[in-house]
């Protein structure tokens, strides 16, 4: 059996908390922490919405809050998708005024390069928010990419439409800035964007099985995610997609995955801005801004079936 020691990097989020169970329970990840950024709600909310997952779930890995803001100060951080996630950033569920789990002294670019280097070669980072955390790890750490053993994305969109514009996925135009510097850092980087996750939609019946089979933390899990299918409800009949989980499965299971490999960058700025643009390796183009970045992995299909059903057995403790 794989072993893969994992950090998390999140802003819980309705199907941040999907895919946080499931590296939670799956027997191939060890979860080395949880790692907050603001976008699904603001920082003190997803910070606040990962320690009561935490406790709630009881999990040990340690809870370290990051970034509130993009990472080109220039840049305002985007409202909040209340209508996507609720006001509280998990589906509007009745959470407990006080949580007695308390967040990790260092902050999440810190715990980010303290945990690589401690663990060099081990350490995959799925990173489904903001990719402001990992940019100011590099920041003030080039060295860890050549440490990290892979970083896996939850964002993007290269041949099909955005969800926030034509051109642009959510994670990415929140701070382009940070994730084109995390596209082109001499790292592995894979990016699980809207060609696969739209794709792998978790049916509310599918969701009520899990429940019903699964123990405390899936039921808990159902009741955050029943203000997101509502959301849905203008996309798909009668369920979610689990864009966060599917970047998670890839850690585990990548022959899921078709892939495309070449250079990525994000478009900064201007009408395509947080565009997610390869050039697939093998092609020639005249001398432009792709030449000499690291050859990445970009999803451009999926065995959506296959998806759903790990993510049941997961789930359930089934198998």
């Amino acid at each position: 059996m794989e072993h893969n020691k994992v950090i998390f990097d999140t802003d819980p989020g309705v199907d941040d908390a999907m895919a946080l169970l499931f590296l939670h329970k799956h027997p191939e990840i060890e979860l080395l922490g949880i790692t907050t950024v603001f976008g699904n709600a603001t920082i003190e909310t997803t910070t606040r919405n990962a320690l009561f997952l935490q406790q709630s779930w009881v999990i040990k890995a340690p809870v370290a809050r990051g970034a509130g803001v993009p990472f080109n100060a220039e840049r305002s951080a985007s409202r909040p998708p209340v209508h996507v996630h609720g006001d509280n950033g998990l589906g509007n569920v009745v959470l407990p005024e006080t949580i007695e789990a308390t967040p990790d002294p260092r902050s999440a670019h810190r715990f980010i390069i303290d945990m690589v280097k401690a663990n060099p070669g081990e350490v995959t980072l799925v990173a489904v928010g903001r990719m402001t955390n990992l940019a100011l790890a590099l920041r003030d750490a080039p060295e860890i990419a050549g440490l990290v053993k892979a970083v896996v994305i939850m964002g993007g969109a290269f041949f099909v439409p955005g969800n926030v514009t034509p051109v642009a996925e959510a994670n990415i135009i929140g701070d382009p800035e940070a994730a084109d510097l995390v596209m082109t850092a001499p790292w592995k980087v894979v990016v699980v964007g809207l060609d696969v996750t739209h794709k792998t939609v978790l049916t509310r019946q599918g969701l009520g099985a899990m429940a019903r089979e699964g123990d405390a933390a899936v039921k808990l899990l159902a009741e955050i995610s029943d203000f997101y299918i509502g959301f849905y409800s203008h996309l798909v009949s009668d369920g979610m997609m689990v864009h966060d989980s599917c970047a998670a499965i890839y850690v585990v299971a990548p022959e899921l995955f078709t892939t495309q490999s070449g250079a990525i960058r994000v478009v900064a700025g201007g009408l395509a801005d947080g565009q997610t643009i390869i050039k697939p390796d093998g092609r020639h183009f005249p001398p432009g801004a792709w030449d000499g970045k690291p050859s990445q992995l970009a999803c451009l299909e999926v065995d959506a079936e296959a998806v759903l059903a790990l993510l049941h057995r997961t789930l359930t403790k089934q198998g």
